[in-house]
């Protein structure tokens, strides 16, 4: 239909709609490779338009969508092809700002294009660097980094070097990917922006943290209450539900000599004390001091680990102690599922953290994620 609609009304191929767009234009925004090949067949110059609205080249329409194919099937017809804006801003400025990784990719892959833009100026001076730091995207920062071409030592238009403009941000460093940022630049840079940075954002944390006091308490009081409790009453239920009942004659617990009924009891007590320790203790919380606030997070979180963990020990104990003297590989299956349970809940937990320590090995030094 298109070749038909081009062959008999050929002015149709540059009719701009209201916003300024092309039947080419729309054709690479939707991504429709088959009309982009038809039109570029039948007029090769198509692919050198330019909204006439905003300067758009066609490359830029299909880096904002990230349409790969279609931007190599105009670079096929169109070697030369805009591939920037005249006020600078490239096509890898804009996969960049609309995060298009599989674009950004195929430039970087390509020495014709990222050769002539990797380092280009566009809007305020921002080189695609620049973009990448102010959407906070490790990973385009990454890439970006991983070429010999990429210059670190340009500055925008304000004097400000990709680091810089993180070092300014810290109102985002408690976040993975402030940190992540931070600590690849540095050590592309190899600056010591991660320890000047580091202390900056730190006291700007502290600030806030102050500021926002009594509401960070109520915060971490109200989810460790209600944790701690919980886990209470379970091991409290758990103490008078005792593992194999009781005798009818004495009264006493059928598997009280019982190795494994031993181990239940005492891990049970463990677990249930130290989660009341931890309920108590919200109601000692002083609400408008950072220093108790501190002292009482790395507290209860000692505690409430302690208390899960016997919590853990106090429920595959108990099983084993019923179910091993019929079924003993069912027990020992139990206790052993039961037993790794808390070091799979620390790396579930803490896996966006172990893995970025593991990308950055030695380089991973921040300490203000685990800030209040």
């Amino acid at each position: 239909m298109a070749k038909k609609i081009v062959v008999a009304r050929p002015f149709l191929a540059r009719e701009e709609d209201n916003e300024g767009n092309t039947p080419m234009q729309l054709a690479v925004i939707w991504n429709k490779l088959d009309v982009v090949k038809i039109l570029l067949e039948y007029d090769r110059s198509l692919g050198y338009l330019m909204s006439s609205k905003d300067n758009f080249p066609l490359l830029i329409s299909a880096a904002y969508r990230g349409n790969v194919e279609v931007a190599k099937e105009i670079l096929n017809y169109c070697p030369d092809a805009p591939i920037w804006k005249p006020d600078g801003w490239t096509i890898l400025h804009e996969a960049v700002r609309s995060h298009q990784e599989e674009f950004v990719d195929y430039i970087l892959k390509s020495s014709r294009l990222h050769e002539a833009i990797i380092n280009m100026r566009g809007e305020d001076g921002q080189t695609a660097l620049h973009i990448a730091v102010l959407n906070a995207d490790p990973k385009m920062v990454r890439d970006l980094l991983a070429h010999k071409a990429t210059n670190l030592t340009i500055a925008n238009s304000k004097g400000n070097l990709p680091g810089d403009i993180l070092a300014g941000n810290t109102e985002h460093a408690k976040t993975l990917n402030w940190n992540e940022l931070l600590m690849t630049i540095s050590k592309a840079s190899h600056t010591n922006l991660a320890f000047i940075s580091n202390q900056d954002a730190k006291q700007t944390l502290t600030e806030k943290s102050i500021e926002k006091i009594e509401s960070l308490t109520q915060t971490y009081t109200n989810s460790t209450s209600l944790v701690a409790i919980l886990i209470a009453t379970i091991t409290f239920a758990a103490a008078f539900t005792l593992p194999g009942g009781y005798n009818n004659d004495s009264g006493l617990p059928i598997m009280a000599r019982k190795v494994a009924f031993k181990i239940f009891l005492i891990s049970d007590t463990l677990a249930m004390c130290s989660s009341l320790v931890v309920a108590f203790m919200c109601i000692l919380a002083r609400w408008e001091d950072l220093r108790f606030l501190l002292y009482y997070r790395y507290i209860t979180k000692k505690l409430m680990w302690f208390a899960y963990m016997a919590a853990i020990v106090a429920f595959a104990s108990g099983l084993y102690t019923v179910v091993a003297p019929r079924i003993m590989w069912l027990a020992v299956l139990i206790f052993i599922m039961s037993s790794g349970l808390p070091f799979l809940t620390k790396l579930l937990g803490e896996w966006p953290l172990m893995k970025l320590r593991l990308r950055l090995g030695c380089d991973y030094q921040s300490k203000l994620l685990e800030m209040v």
